[in-house]
């Protein structure tokens, strides 16, 4: 048994954008989420905006720097976050979380939320681009249709959650996410992932992501 949670374990850091977002996060505790994610083999590392270029810098392509715009309430105005994005890859990012304009989702103003999601894709060109959508706030019908627009957008992943409203990453969500997307669009569960199996059921549900801070610290003990 040991030797399968060895290689689930490995999986699930493989899959790992090792998260620190936490407003009052320090470059000492920036700096030890780098050496963490390099040393557990994880997807990358997502860090405010503000420490992207001294991460990046620290890191020296040894890991993926994650980092998010429009963060987190969604309500930034479209030439901000491309102007957000821009800068953080400037600065030396190679992923980008974007989250959505509920607002607008609330409106039904689906094609200015298209709009949106194209212009910062545009502007993120080769660099991967997810799309938070922030599923606790949303009815089903808006899921569908989020999952429909991401797929138009030509973004590369739809993510559950901020990690910063009332939920997080839920089973079910998960699944609906996956199955509305489109083919070449991927799923990142984040928010309120605590514990080494609801990772991998995460994982074995089709998301290709993991957003949390307390993986690694799981497998350290």
């Amino acid at each position: 048994m040991g030797e399968v949670r060895e290689l689930d374990e490995r999986r699930i850091l493989a899959a790992v954008d090792h998260t620190l977002l936490r407003p009052t996060a320090t470059w000492e505790e920036i700096r030890q989420i780098c050496d963490d994610g390099v040393a557990y083999g994880c997807a990358s590392v997502c860090i405010p905006p503000s420490y992207v270029k001294q991460a990046s810098e620290y890191l020296a392509g040894k890991l993926p720097v994650c980092t998010v715009i429009g963060f987190p309430n969604g309500y930034s105005t479209t030439a901000v976050k491309v102007f957000e994005a821009q800068d953080a890859m400037a600065n030396g990012a190679s992923e980008i979380d974007l989250v959505v304009n509920l607002g607008w989702v609330k409106d039904g103003r689906w094609s200015d939320v298209l709009a949106e999601l194209r212009a910062v894709k545009e502007a993120c060109g080769e660099h991967i681009l997810k799309v938070i959508v922030e599923t606790c706030q949303l009815t089903q019908e808006e899921k569908e249709k989020l999952c429909e627009l991401v797929t138009e957008s030509g973004a590369d992943f739809i993510k559950t959650s901020t990690g910063f409203s009332s939920g997080g990453a839920t089973a079910e969500d998960v699944a609906l996410l996956r199955a509305h997307v489109g083919a070449q669009v991927q799923v990142k569960a984040a928010g309120g992932i605590t514990s080494l199996e609801d990772a991998q059921t995460f994982l074995d549900l089709g998301a290709a992501r993991l957003g949390t801070s307390r993986i690694v610290a799981l497998v350290k003990g």
